[in-house]
């Protein structure tokens, strides 16, 4: 019971997600630690083809399920599939990567399977046996979880683990025969749709977070706020550094009271206690204080500076690793013309 198994999908074009590459290394570790064998167990369209991602994982099978049931994301062929997937493996231990599409089945597929689920894990080791690790009470209180039941499926949080690399030779697909009935493929994609920002700001794979507080839309030195201006420095900088964009939730918050708000901005973005928890290399938060609701969001961002013209900001109290104590529209307006000069 201790051999693991990989389960992820493909994307729209055929490959495998940066989060099913990053699960991918923690079930390559705890396959590896427990002495188990590793399967590896890939459905969606363009399945066959995504198996060599999986290269130099050391997986002994390479399970895929494939075909035009698949090839959307649908909850009765998915579960289905995966299933079919992991009854062929018999691996005691499901390691799969926590993205929209699979969080939506796994519950259903543990219950087909007489198995058991947990979800966001965020780190896996063996002591003893399996062991979890996950966030809970808005990520102030880290868990340690064990199961006897099996299988156990664990799903993986983004951003937790390091991206596997491909290497050498992957093991050859065996393709598992998955029944579909016509009830589990009657729902049809018929397109998709984005939030209400006409621009695309929230980039998960980004190296910096860029997170925007209200002051950005008080009044400036000259007595007037200038919205405008701070939009048009935002924007041309997470442009022009490829950042992932965030907010405060103060700042998100002012739609509904009838103030201004950036345009290209929605809740979101908002990163906090009541927001979104980030995993980002290096984070860069401006015009907002640092108190502890929106801090508490920045938990897993590795390196934190911050600018303000408060000394004595949340952020100054051992909540940023470098504090600049300035004004960010003058900071943000220097780095943009750094930035076209480099281009």
């Amino acid at each position: 019971m201790n051999d693991v198994l990989f389960l992820a999908h493909t994307d729209a074009g055929g490959a495998l997600p940066r989060a099913a590459l990053e699960a991918l290394s923690a079930a390559k570790g705890l396959a590896a630690a427990l002495g188990g064998k590793l399967d590896v167990a890939l459905l969606g369209d363009g399945a066959q083809g995504a198996v060599a991602a999986t290269a130099g994982a050391g997986a002994r099978r390479a399970l895929v399920a494939a075909g035009a049931d698949l090839s959307q994301a649908r909850y009765g062929a998915d579960a289905a599939a995966a299933a079919a997937l992991v009854k062929a493996s018999g691996a005691g231990i499901v390691v799969a990567p926590h993205t929209s599409r699979l969080a939506r089945v796994m519950a259903g597929v543990a219950v087909r399977v007489g198995g058991r689920i947990d979800t966001h894990v965020t780190g896996l080791a063996a002591e003893g046996g399996a062991v979890a690790t996950r966030w809970f009470y808005r990520q102030r209180i880290e868990g340690t979880l064990r199961r006897a039941e099996r299988p156990w499926i664990l799903l993986v949080d983004p951003g937790t683990a390091p991206a596997h690399a491909p290497s050498g030779a992957a093991p050859a697909a065996e393709a598992v025969n998955v029944a579909v009935t016509d009830a589990e493929q009657r729902t049809t994609v018929t397109g998709t749709r984005q939030p209400g920002t006409g621009k695309s700001t929230i980039r998960p794979d980004a190296k910096l977070l860029f997170v925007a507080g209200a002051g950005w839309t008080k009044k400036q030195p000259d007595g007037a706020p200038h919205p405008d201006v701070a939009e048009k420095l935002i924007l041309e900088f997470i442009d022009a550094a490829g950042a992932s964009l965030g907010s405060s939730k103060s700042l998100v918050d002012q739609a509904g009271e009838g103030q201004k708000i950036f345009e290209f901005m929605t809740h979101l973005n908002q990163v906090g206690q009541t927001g979104a928890t980030p995993r980002h290399p290096k984070g860069l938060a401006t015009c907002c204080h640092g108190e502890e609701p929106h801090v508490v969001g920045w938990r897993f961002v590795g390196q934190r500076r911050a600018v303000n013209l408060d000394p004595g900001c949340g952020w100054a109290r051992g909540k940023a690793d470098v504090l600049y104590v300035a004004d960010a529209f003058a900071v943000l307006a220097k780095v943009n013309e750094l930035l076209a000069a480099k281009k």
